[in-house]
Parts: C-alpha cells; structure tokens; sequence
C-alpha cells in the first residue's frame, strides 16, 4: 500500500524529459514506479530511454495518443502503484524529500484519499511559491490556488469518479478535481513540486477558462461569483504583460502577497 507511481507525459521534448527524470532519480525515498508516456511523433525519447541506463522503477510507453487526456489516463491505467502523481515533462520535485513528504502523510491517515501543496511557479519574470488549501465553495476560481502537478491522488477515485475527460483539451485536471472535490485531502505547507514555465494551461489561458467555465456549469450550475471571477482573470492576466503590470507584479511579490 502507499506504493506512488508518478506518471510523466511528453511530446517530442527529449531535454525536458531528461530533467524531470533527474529530479525523479534525486529522490532520497525512489517512487514505487515512474511511468513515462511519450506519445511523441520522433523516436528520439524512446531512443534515449532504452540506450541509457534507467533505473528499474521506470518504464515507459512510446506510441501515439489523442492528446493530454488521453495520454493521462494511459498512464493511469497502466500504473501499477496505487498512488498516483502527473509530474509532467519539464516540471519537477521541488526538493529531494517530496515523495518520503507524501509517502508519511498517507501513511498517517489510511482514509486519506488525495492532498496537495504549495509549489513553485515563473510569473511576472520571477520565480514565486505560491497555493493555497482547497476549498470546495470557491471552485469557481478554477485552478488558481492548487496545481495538478502537487495533487497526489488515489488510483481508486479514478474507479470511482472515472478517467479524465478526453474532450477536453487543457482542463482536464479541473474537471477531475470537481469530481473528487468531497473526498478526505490534506494541504501541504511544503512546496512538493517546481511547476515549468510555458505550460498549456498558461500558453492557451483563454481556451483554459472557457474550459473552466463549461466543467463548473457541468456539475454546479451556473454562478455569478464565477463570471466575476473569470472577468477578474482576463483583466489581471492582460494586465501582467504590461509594463505596468509587471512593475505591479513584482510590488506585489515583495509585499508576499502572491496568493492573492
């Protein structure tokens, strides 16, 4: 039991593959299993996997999926651990204690189904730690306080609340989380992971709260706390490409109010 699979999705990007790896590898407690998904069109991660000394806890799976989801849950059906964590590639563990951290909290509590931490993250050109202990009643901010790539989850809520919606295309992780939003978790003061720059979610950000939006409709109606929410959004991200904007940003950090 406790067994942690961390599960790392890549497309055609051997270098960031490699630093997820090490950072994996720099564990002082190794995962049950680290299980690589490449779905990319070049051979070139499956070349480098199988001509390099790999430790006997990875494995991998080179063939070509539907996207993200679809890649997610390869992983997760193939995942024999019963704890499971999506460390995509290019992110990585934020210091070499993070899977011990995890493996402990849910070895205190046996009815623990999933937690989460804080994490690191580049914004405003700077490196922040940020996140926040999710709260039910304010999932209409979407994933602002919680990052996919902290939430260490139970292979049995994927029995019970199904696999990650392949229809969507970059918030599928939100989706999930609404589902699994009254089951037992725990937030981790601790950052566990460092979050890499330029990920989908932040590359298609409109197609993101689109995406948002439609998931919390799904399952909660609609709310006028989310439209606000999501106008607040759109304002503050067009606001930080600004010169202002980022002069604004960096007060911000210094005041250590980047949680808010």
């Amino acid at each position: 039991m406790n067994q942690i699979t961390v599960i790392t999705i890549c497309f055609n990007n051997l270098e960031d593959v490699i630093s997820t790896c090490k950072s994996v590898d720099r564990q002082d407690k190794k995962p049950f299993e680290h299980l690589i998904i490449d779905g990319s069109t070049s051979p070139i991660i499956k070349n480098y996997l199988e001509n390099n000394e790999q430790p006997g806890y990875r494995r991998w799976i080179c063939e070509k999926d539907d996207g993200i989801s679809d890649a997610f849950n390869k992983g997760v059906l193939n995942a024999k651990g019963d704890i499971l964590v999506m460390l995509n590639s290019g992110d990585a563990f934020y210091n070499q204690d993070a899977i011990r951290i995890v493996t402990a909290e849910f070895e205190r509590d046996e009815n623990l189904q999933w937690l989460h931490s804080k994490y690191e993250l580049h914004r405003g050109h700077t490196w922040i730690i940020i996140g926040k202990r999710f709260e039910r009643s304010k999932m209409y901010r979407g994933m602002r306080s919680i990052c996919h790539q902290t939430m260490f989850v139970k292979k049995i809520l994927h029995d019970k609340y199904g696999l990650y919606d392949k229809q969507m295309k970059i918030a599928m992780d939100y989706d999930f989380l609404l589902r699994i939003a009254n089951e037992k978790f725990v937030f981790i003061e601790t950052p566990l992971v460092k979050f890499a720059p330029a990920g989908t979610s932040s590359v298609h950000y409109s197609g993101s709260l689109k995406e948002i939006k439609n998931s919390y409709i799904k399952y909660y109606g609609r709310s006028i706390f989310l439209e606000i929410w999501q106008l607040r959004l759109k304002m503050l991200h067009a606001l930080i490409n600004t010169r202002i904007g980022k002069l604004l940003f960096r007060l911000k950090t210094r005041l250590k109010l980047e949680n808010m």
